[in-house]
């Protein structure tokens, strides 16, 4: 069994919230549903006890155990008395379905013409898709880091990545001020080619919340891969999402003709 503390941060197992309207039970299934259907818990492996996630998420085990008892009859896990509860779910990569824009410039200039504010910033194991992507081994783990940026009051940006080859800040409220690549190529991590794609996605409740838009509203979405060349092979290094409010974001590009 995985440590739910190499999966997911103390404040991701902080979030429970008992006086929200969604019941506790299935805050933490949806939890643990992403998690299966991501590939972070892989098919066979055996989930945490009710009494193991009641310990860790402050919840009662009455409430665990629902919360597993809904992914059984999702057909996502399978309980046995004496043996616990274990992913039946196969994870499947699927293709992106994004246009390739190019390699654009950094933004460095708006994250200093910025506010940004650091939500949470821990040495964890991505989900499976990156962990293929990144060519990480079981138990590996990588910086992880969700940012919300605002400008005037006005929030306009989600920012969450993945990045191999960096150590967590010992204060990482360093990133209200200094820009997320500054920090990086500072702490000797090189990038060679970046590819970058854009889509529409709509809001997560989670989201939503922190850019004061309704769940399942619109956003534009912009992917960042980041390499550089290890032992002369190109290897991801950092993996960026941005999730934009398009009522306070505008993405502008200017392009010439090479003669």
């Amino acid at each position: 069994m995985v440590p739910l503390k190499s999966i997911f941060s103390e404040k991701q197992r902080q979030q429970l919230v008992k006086d929200a309207p969604t019941p506790l039970y299935f805050q933490l299934y949806t939890l643990l549903k992403s998690c299966i259907v991501d590939g972070t818990f892989q098919r066979g492996m055996r989930l945490p006890t009710e009494k193991e996630l009641s310990d860790e998420f402050g919840i009662s085990r009455i409430t665990a155990k629902r919360a597993l008892d809904e992914l059984a009859g999702d057909n996502l896990v399978e309980r046995r008395r004496g043996k616990g509860t274990h992913v039946i779910y196969r994870y499947r990569p699927q293709p992106v379905q994004a246009p390739l824009v190019a390699m654009l410039q950094e933004i460095e200039s708006m994250a200093l013409n910025s506010k940004a504010i650091v939500l949470d910033c821990d040495l964890l194991q991505p989900p499976q898709s990156l962990r293929d992507e990144f060519e990480l081994g079981p138990g590996e783990t990588a910086l992880y880091l969700a940012r919300v940026r605002e400008r005037n009051g006005l929030s306009f940006g989600h920012y969450s990545s993945w990045t191999l080859g960096v150590e967590k800040p010992e204060n990482p409220e360093i990133f209200r001020e200094t820009p997320r690549l500054r920090y990086f190529r500072d702490n000797g991590l090189e990038i060679t080619h970046v590819k970058q794609t854009l889509s529409a996605v709509p809001a997560s409740a989670e989201v939503a919340g922190v850019l004061d838009l309704d769940p399942g509203s619109p956003l534009l979405s912009l992917t960042r891969r980041s390499y550089n060349v290890v032992d002369g092979e190109e290897r991801l290094m950092d993996f960026l999402v941005c999730l934009y409010h398009p009522g306070r974001f505008q993405y502008r590009m200017d392009l010439t003709i090479d003669d």
